[in-house]
């Protein structure tokens, strides 16, 4: 008996994952695109490439969701714009394939009520939280004695605090291993997409922050790894390529082959050092934004994603960008939100007295 193929909603359709998401379904029968959106790019004639008739620019993608009903949501839409989608699909029972950490971030709360709620699921993208989702497949939580996220560094890994005050954002963008949109680039530049990606570990799989180390790991090679009470280290390694957890995500829990080379074990040579957490505050910032809970870590994410389009727009410094986010945690107070609408001020709040401070620099 024949099966239909698993209908994916794609939205951030233009951006580096959604990209990497359209080979990775072009490539696999079991797949099949319903729907596409994106920010603020064109796509007529990327859906008429495709073949897919339900598609949307701009706006909020609750429409397009509900009129196309889809079995998967590929959310790799960039920064909070992402939250409605996150929510919509917990809400009404749907597999989450989520690359927008930062709704889990700002919403971490909303999300886990509307999972509980309507049954939906999430699979991480993140290729960290991926492969600790691989690795805690399958055992008893109560074995998880906590995670270890590996950060590639960035491309100012070994540089002083001094140093980075005149990079520009071109030299911010020159990432090692990696290569993503420019946003989730200076993230990684300033150590917040690690940030980010702890308090999305902690609301994905439940572990206190204080279970949530990072290591830099240069080569982007191991990508997180998970302890275990008996002392026992379990690791994930795999190339640096996208299309590995996005292949994961789409087809669970079937594996499917994918188009990348073989990670070579002959000399591989595995190192790790601490993070910097002077030269790179914005990672012990979030670590604070997620301790403090309520809506702090929604301000944290605000405020950054401010900071980080005036530095790509040459209005601030590099260094300013933590600075205004510490600004914003420390001159407000940030409860909890107890629906989306709070959660939308909370936001727009935090965006304001981040501009508010940069006007100031």
């Amino acid at each position: 008996m024949s099966h239909r193929a698993r209908r994916i909603a794609l939205l951030g359709a233009t951006g580096s994952i959604g990209r990497q998401a359209i080979e990775v379904v072009a490539a696999n029968p079991e797949l099949e695109l319903c729907a596409l959106q994106s920010g603020s790019t064109p796509l007529a004639e990327l859906a008429a490439g495709l073949r897919v008739s339900e598609f949307q620019v701009g706006g909020d993608p609750i429409q397009l969701l509900e009129r196309t009903s889809p079995d998967v949501v590929l959310n790799a839409v960039v920064g909070f714009a992402g939250v409605r989608a996150t929510l919509w699909a917990l809400e009404n029972g749907r597999t989450l394939a989520l690359a927008n950490k930062e709704s889990l971030v700002a919403a971490g709360a909303l999300a886990t009520d509307a999972a509980a709620r309507g049954g939906g699921s999430i699979i991480p993208v993140d290729s960290e939280h991926s492969a600790v989702y691989q690795c805690l497949e399958g055992r008893a939580p109560e074995s998880i004695a906590g995670l270890v996220l590996t950060a590639s560094g960035g491309p100012f890994r070994g540089r002083a605090k001094a140093e980075l005050a005149s990079v520009t954002p071109a030299d911010a963008l020159a990432h090692p291993t990696w290569t993503m949109g420019p946003k989730i680039t200076v993230d990684s530049a300033t150590l917040a997409n690690k940030g980010l990606e702890v308090i999305e570990a902690h609301w994905l799989f439940g572990v206190p922050y204080d279970r949530i180390e990072v290591v830099v790991h240069p080569t982007s090679v191991v990508h997180s790894l998970v302890r275990l009470i008996d002392g026992a280290l379990l690791a994930h390694l795999g190339q640096p390529d996208m299309r590995v957890p996005i292949s994961y995500a789409l087809n669970h829990p079937r594996r499917v082959v994918t188009p990348v080379a073989p990670l070579a074990l002959g000399g591989l040579t595995l190192a790790f050092e601490p993070p910097d957490i002077d030269a790179f505050p914005m990672l012990e910032l979030a670590r604070q934004a997620g301790e403090s809970g309520g809506t702090a870590p929604c301000a944290y994410n605000a405020a950054n994603e401010v900071a980080v389009a005036l530095f790509l727009a040459g209005r601030v410094a590099f260094l300013d960008i933590a600075a205004t986010v510490e600004n914003v945690l420390m001159n407000a107070s940030w409860p909890v939100a107890h629906d989306l609408a709070e959660l939308e001020h909370a936001d727009a709040e935090a965006r304001r007295i981040a501009a508010d401070w940069i006007a100031r620099l």
